[in-house]
C-alpha cells in the first residue's frame, strides 16, 4: 500500500495585508490519534471545510456557508501513524472572525482500508465521501488571533465490524482548540499621513502593517505573550509616534486608543 508523504506547511507572515485579512483569523488544523489494535487505519483525505454560520440548522441541511479551505495536505493518511501524543499538520485556513460552527472532512471513495493481521480490508465510509464527516467546533474566533485545532480520532472505536464481515469506519472524533497567539489593534488620525505601523517586541522581532487608507484601522496579529513598543512612521510631513508597554496575551486582542498624528 502505498502511503501519503506528509508535507509540512510554513506560515509566512506578510509585512502588509488587505482589508480582508485583517478581520480574519488563522487556523492551523492538525490530525492525531489514539492507538488501537490494528496495524493501519487508512482515510483518504481529498477536502477539508469549515462553516461559520450560527445557524446549525440550515448547517446540517444545506450546503449554505461551507468553504473549502485552499491549503490541505490531502492524500491518504495512516491514523495510527499519529498516536501516543504525535500529529501531523493537516490544514491551515484564513477564516473571517466570529464562530466557527463546524469542520469536516472530505474522504475520496477509494483508498479508505484497515490492515488487521496482515490483510487489508476496505472501510466503508458512506456519509464521509457525499458530505464529510461533520466535526462541531463552536469556537468564536477573533481576527488577528492564530489558533491550533487537533482532529483526534479514536480509531479503537470508529471501526464497526458487521455479521458479515464488512467493516465501517463510524468516526468517534474529539475537536480541541487553542489560541496560540494575540494582537494589537487600533486606529490612526488622519489617514492622510499614511502611516507605517511596527510592533516591536522585548527581543527586539519585528512585525509590522500599514494603517487602512479610508478608516485608518490597523491590526498586528500573529504576537506571543509580552510587552510590545509600537512604532507609527506617517509619511513626511507628520512626525511619528512611540507607544511604550503595550501588553499582548495569546488569544486576546489588546485595542490601542486612537492614536493622533501631528504634523510638523
Amino acid at each position: 500500500m502505498k502511503k501519503l508523504m506528509i508535507g509540512i506547511f510554513a506560515l509566512l507572515f506578510a509585512a502588509s495585508c488587505t482589508n480582508d485579512e485583517k478581520n480574519n483569523a488563522t487556523v492551523r488544523m492538525y490530525l492525531t490519534d489514539a492507538p488501537a489494535a490494528y496495524e493501519e487505519v487508512l482515510i483518504n483525505i481529498v477536502d477539508v471545510q469549515y462553516h461559520v454560520e450560527d445557524d446549525m440548522e440550515k448547517a446540517d441541511t444545506s450546503e449554505a456557508g461551507w468553504v473549502s479551505i485552499d491549503f490541505v495536505n490531502d492524500g491518504i493518511y495512516n491514523l495510527l501513524d499519529f498516536t501516543n501524543g504525535l500529529d501531523t499538520m493537516l490544514a491551515e485556513a484564513s477564516i473571517p472572525e466570529g464562530k466557527l460552527t463546524q469542520v469536516r472532512l472530505v474522504l475520496d471513495d477509494e483508498g479508505n482500508q484497515l490492515l488487521k493481521d496482515g490483510v487489508y480490508h476496505d472501510l466503508v465510509t458512506p456519509s464521509a465521501q457525499s458530505s464529510g464527516l461533520k466535526l462541531q467546533v463552536n469556537k468564536t474566533l477573533d481576527a488577528g488571533v492564530m489558533y491550533e485545532m487537533w482532529i483526534d480520532f479514536d480509531a479503537a472505536r470508529s471501526i464497526v465490524v458487521t455479521g458479515n464481515g464488512k467493516h465501517i469506519l463510524k468516526p468517534v472524533i474529539r475537536v480541541f482548540t487553542e489560541a496560540t497567539s494575540g494582537a494589537i489593534s487600533g486606529v490612526v488620525s488622519p489617514v492622510e499621513s499614511s502611516p507605517y505601523i511596527m510592533s516591536i517586541s522585548q527581543d527586539l522581532d519585528t512585525v509590522s502593517t500599514y494603517a487602512d487608507t479610508s478608516s485608518g484601522k490597523f491590526l498586528i496579529g500573529g504576537l506571543s505573550n509580552g510587552s510590545y513598543t509600537v512604532v507609527v512612521e506617517p509619511d513626511s510631513g507628520f512626525s511619528p509616534v512611540t507607544i511604550e508597554d503595550v501588553p499582548v496575551y495569546v488569544g486576546e486582542v489588546t485595542e490601542l486608543d486612537t492614536t493622533f498624528i501631528a504634523t510638523e
